[in-house]
Protein backbone atom coordinates (compact mmCIF):
# COMPACT_ATOMS: atom_id res chain seq x y z
CA UNK A 1 0.00 0.00 0.00
CA UNK A 2 1.33 3.40 -1.00
CA UNK A 3 1.75 5.71 1.98
CA UNK A 4 2.85 9.33 2.00
CA UNK A 5 3.06 11.13 5.33
CA UNK A 6 3.81 14.83 5.34
CA UNK A 7 5.10 16.81 8.30
CA UNK A 8 6.78 20.09 9.13
CA UNK A 9 3.99 22.54 8.51
CA UNK A 10 3.02 25.23 10.96
CA UNK A 11 2.74 28.95 11.49
CA UNK A 12 5.34 31.28 10.03
CA UNK A 13 5.66 35.01 9.65
CA UNK A 14 6.07 36.63 6.25
CA UNK A 15 9.70 36.30 5.29
CA UNK A 16 10.09 33.24 7.48
CA UNK A 17 11.03 29.68 6.64
CA UNK A 18 9.67 26.18 7.01
CA UNK A 19 10.89 22.78 5.88
CA UNK A 20 8.36 20.16 4.91
CA UNK A 21 9.10 16.45 4.93
CA UNK A 22 7.32 13.52 3.33
CA UNK A 23 7.94 9.92 4.36
CA UNK A 24 7.15 7.50 1.55
CA UNK A 25 6.54 3.76 1.67
CA UNK A 26 4.85 0.96 -0.22
CA UNK A 27 6.27 1.73 -3.66
CA UNK A 28 9.68 2.07 -5.35
CA UNK A 29 10.37 5.62 -4.22
CA UNK A 30 13.80 5.83 -5.82
CA UNK A 31 12.26 5.05 -9.20
CA UNK A 32 9.47 7.58 -8.88
CA UNK A 33 9.26 11.19 -9.96
CA UNK A 34 7.73 13.11 -7.06
CA UNK A 35 6.07 16.47 -6.52
CA UNK A 36 4.59 18.87 -4.03
CA UNK A 37 1.19 20.39 -4.58
CA UNK A 38 -0.80 22.76 -2.38
CA UNK A 39 -4.32 23.99 -1.85
CA UNK A 40 -4.92 27.45 -0.49
CA UNK A 41 -8.13 28.42 1.31
CA UNK A 42 -10.92 28.56 -1.22
CA UNK A 43 -8.56 27.71 -4.07
CA UNK A 44 -8.02 24.77 -6.37
CA UNK A 45 -5.16 22.37 -5.99
CA UNK A 46 -1.97 23.97 -7.34
CA UNK A 47 1.24 22.32 -8.52
CA UNK A 48 4.30 23.64 -6.64
CA UNK A 49 7.37 21.62 -7.58
CA UNK A 50 8.61 18.39 -9.15
CA UNK A 51 11.83 16.45 -8.71
CA UNK A 52 13.10 13.68 -10.94
CA UNK A 53 14.07 10.20 -9.74
CA UNK A 54 17.65 11.04 -8.84
CA UNK A 55 17.13 14.60 -7.67
CA UNK A 56 19.22 16.07 -10.47
CA UNK A 57 16.34 17.90 -12.17
CA UNK A 58 13.86 20.10 -10.35
CA UNK A 59 11.00 22.29 -11.52
CA UNK A 60 9.01 25.02 -9.80
CA UNK A 61 5.93 27.05 -10.39
CA UNK A 62 6.83 30.69 -11.04
CA UNK A 63 5.48 32.00 -7.75
CA UNK A 64 7.91 29.93 -5.66
CA UNK A 65 10.95 29.92 -7.96
CA UNK A 66 13.99 31.11 -6.03
CA UNK A 67 12.27 30.73 -2.66
CA UNK A 68 11.47 27.02 -2.42
CA UNK A 69 13.82 24.07 -2.86
CA UNK A 70 12.66 20.51 -3.45
CA UNK A 71 14.99 17.65 -2.58
CA UNK A 72 14.94 13.95 -1.83
CA UNK A 73 16.85 11.24 -0.02
CA UNK A 74 16.27 7.95 -1.84
CA UNK A 75 18.17 5.94 0.76
CA UNK A 76 15.63 7.02 3.37
CA UNK A 77 12.55 7.30 1.10
CA UNK A 78 12.15 10.96 2.02
CA UNK A 79 10.99 14.00 0.05
CA UNK A 80 11.54 17.55 1.26
CA UNK A 81 10.46 21.10 0.49
CA UNK A 82 12.48 23.93 1.98
CA UNK A 83 10.45 27.12 1.92
CA UNK A 84 12.10 30.50 2.44
CA UNK A 85 10.86 34.09 2.28
CA UNK A 86 7.32 32.88 2.89
CA UNK A 87 4.45 35.05 1.72
CA UNK A 88 0.82 35.26 2.77
CA UNK A 89 -0.19 33.57 -0.48
CA UNK A 90 1.87 30.50 0.42
CA UNK A 91 -0.74 29.61 3.03
CA UNK A 92 -2.42 26.29 2.39
CA UNK A 93 -2.29 22.55 2.83
CA UNK A 94 0.80 21.04 1.25
CA UNK A 95 0.80 17.53 -0.12
CA UNK A 96 3.51 15.32 -1.48
CA UNK A 97 2.28 13.23 -4.35
CA UNK A 98 3.19 10.58 -6.86
CA UNK A 99 2.36 10.79 -10.56
CA UNK A 100 0.07 8.63 -12.61
CA UNK A 101 1.58 7.33 -15.85
CA UNK A 102 1.82 9.93 -18.58
CA UNK A 103 1.06 12.96 -16.47
CA UNK A 104 2.86 16.21 -17.26
CA UNK A 105 5.52 17.24 -14.74
CA UNK A 106 3.42 20.21 -13.63
CA UNK A 107 0.17 18.39 -12.97
CA UNK A 108 -1.63 19.22 -9.74
CA UNK A 109 -4.12 16.38 -9.72
CA UNK A 110 -3.94 12.63 -10.15
CA UNK A 111 -1.52 10.20 -8.57
CA UNK A 112 -1.60 9.53 -4.85
CA UNK A 113 -1.31 12.24 -2.19
CA UNK A 114 -0.68 12.11 1.50
CA UNK A 115 -2.94 13.66 4.11
CA UNK A 116 -1.19 17.00 3.84
CA UNK A 117 0.42 19.42 6.26
CA UNK A 118 -0.94 22.89 6.97
CA UNK A 119 1.24 25.93 6.32
CA UNK A 120 -0.03 29.25 7.59
CA UNK A 121 1.80 32.48 6.88
CA UNK A 122 0.56 35.24 9.12
CA UNK A 123 1.89 38.26 10.96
Amino acid sequence: EVQLVESGGGLAQPGGSLRLSCAASGFPFGQSVMRWVRQGPGKELEWVSTIDKTGSDTFYTDSVQGRFTISRNNAENMLYLAMNDLKFEDTGVYYCATFSNGQPFNSATGGIRGQGTQVTVSS
